[in-house]
């Protein structure tokens, strides 16, 4: 009889299908969610896993747990809820060597690498799985992502989220290779090269991902590579330009630095900085998509210029990136900038943190030993930072009397421009000097009672927030670019387009894209699945 109801068991789990890379960067996060949108559209209940994720982009449930981002999108991706399920295991660095663990959306402990590997990797099965258990009993398809390649010699031994991953769910693994970085074929039969047998059987097909140009060019290679191999070529799927779905790592970045181009059509010139350890750079590309804003990442004084508004974004530690922009001489940058034409500085989270006067950290959470520095002084503000950490979805209105009034807001419009974001932070912020600066949202509270939050200056040219995805508020985005527009004597632009349809429609974009690419009805094979016309 046992034997009988394990066998039923597993016949109503969850199919998984697991997607490796080549390398980081091969495009896996976007590939998963192409595909899963696709089940979706074919009419399974599909849900994203990734069992352990490095990244400082990341993403708040509803229930206030912090996962990664690329799963957080994925679910938007196939329409369902996240949860940290679907990414147990979050890896934050901190350090060149070290990284806070987050266990299922909390704040675990910080470790060294070596004490990661020694000390929690060989504990964290368990969760893993256990995670993947609750998903396959949810959902019809669990798509499953691994992190990094599954050749990485010296990581295999206490590898938890690729080949003895695959093995523990006994999934069928696609390989992903990235033809626009070069060595397509090098890099995917080295891979296979350096797995194990039983590893090797698991790959049932390759996807190259990024082509440009003609096919038949390329013809040639995949079929030596499939003789070569004996495993198909699934799909090759397009480079996709200006694809406007989220990165999750700062590596997207690279090339985005410099000075606005002379002669640019877009009117608006945004500079972010920066920083080693920037977190949720996702924040502005609602900006980006904007179609008089030109978003910049500097990392140097000569970069920065005088540009319309300067962000200070999310860091993962705010005191060391401080001081990075003080050895740089950025302290001096900013202010020469608002004396000579930019009309906004902001900051988000961390740069929300920098703008005040002190920084607090009596239990040492971000310096070494417990201590006080000193912050930019732009705002009557300190900050202490304390060991929990605040994981939050919000949302409410502006304040009465918000600053950025003076951006071009009507304080008597702050009921109609509604806000709504997350917040990721290990710090509370302290107002010291009560009407010397104004609050900007007021915000529900668990209760339902009205908490304030963000500061600026009364003039509204310096103004901070907790707040991420604050500039995927379609209504107060644009509103605070007309007040930019007006400070410059510009015609405001007034309307605006709907982040969140803009992302449903990329999102389908994606998707089709790799429809017209991918042999999906192999897929569905190779899962043991039905494909669209059953």
């Amino acid at each position: 009889m046992k034997n009988q109801a394990d066998t039923q068991e597993r016949k109503q789990r969850a199919a998984v299908l697991m997607m490796q890379g080549t390398a980081s960067d091969v495009g896996k996060s976007l590939v998963t969610a192409a595909i899963g949108r696709i089940m979706t559209q074919d009419g399974y209940r599909t849900a994203p896993f990734k069992s352990q994720n490095m990244a400082l982009n990341s993403y708040v449930t509803v229930d206030g747990k912090e996962i990664g981002r690329a799963q957080g999108m994925q679910a938007e991706a196939f329409g369902i809820t996240a949860t940290s399920d679907m990414n147990p295991i979050l890896l934050k660095p901190s350090g060149e060597m070290s990284a806070q663990i987050v266990v299922h959306g909390v704040p675990h402990t910080a470790l060294s690498a070596r004490e990661y590997r020694e000390k929690f990797l060989p504990e964290a099965k368990g969760t893993v799985l256990d995670a993947l258990d609750r998903l396959r009993a949810a959902y019809d398809i669990v798509l499953m992502e691994g992190a990094g390649s599954p050749a990485e010699i010296n990581l295999k031994a206490r590898d938890i989220v690729n080949m003895n991953l695959a093995g523990w769910a006994d999934a069928p693994v696609l390989l992903i290779a990235d033809i626009d970085r070069g060595g397509v074929f090098a890099f995917l039969v080295g891979t296979l090269e350096l797995l194990e047998p039983h590893e090797r059987a698991r790959v049932k097909g390759f996807i190259i991902n990024k082509f440009r140009g003609d096919l038949s060019l390329l013809q040639p290679g995949l079929d030596w590579l499939e003789q070569r191999t004996g495993i198909p070529v699934l799909g090759v799927l397009p480079f996709l330009p200006q694809l406007r779905i989220e990165a999750e790592d700062s590596v997207v970045l690279e090339g985005t630095s410099g000075r606005m181009q002379p002669g640019s059509a877009k009117e608006l010139d945004i500079a972010v900085i920066r920083y080693p350890r920037i977190s949720n750079f996702t924040d502005f590309d609602p900006l980006e998509d904007e179609p008089d804003t030109a978003v910049r990442y500097v990392t140097s004084v000569e970069e920065l210029g005088t540009p319309d508004a300067i962000i200070l974004p999310g860091t993962k530690n705010t005191a060391a990136d401080l001081n990075y922009l003080r050895e740089q001489g950025f302290p001096e940058a900013i202010m020469y900038a608002l004396e000579h034409g930019t009309l906004q500085l902001t900051g988000i989270c961390g740069g929300y943190q920098m703008l005040g006067r002190k920084l607090l950290d009596p239990h040492a959470v971000e310096n070494a030993e417990p201590g006080d520095s000193d912050g930019l002084g732009y705002l009557p503000l300190s900050t202490e930072f304390l060991p929990h950490k605040t994981t939050v979805r919000v949302s409410g209105t502006l304040a009465d009397g918000h600053p950025l009034q003076l951006c071009g807001l009507d304080p008597g419009a702050a009921e109609e421009i509604p806000v709504a974001g997350y917040e990721i932070h290990m710090g509370t912020t302290t107002n010291h000097e009560g009407a010397g600066v104004r609050s900007l949202f007021r915000l529900t509270g668990p209760e339902g009672e009205t908490l304030p939050e963000g500061w600026g200056t009364p003039d509204g040219k310096i103004w901070g927030t907790y707040l991420h995805g604050l500039f995927h508020n379609d209504s107060l985005r644009r509103a605070w670019l007309d007040g930019i527009r007006q400070g410059k004597g510009l015609a405001p632009l007034a309307r605006t387009f709907s982040s969140a349809a803009l992302r449903e429609q990329e999102f389908d974009r994606l998707a089709d894209a790799v429809r017209a690419s991918l042999d999906m009805r192999a897929v569905y094979r190779i899962m043991g699945l039905p494909g669209e016309e059953g």
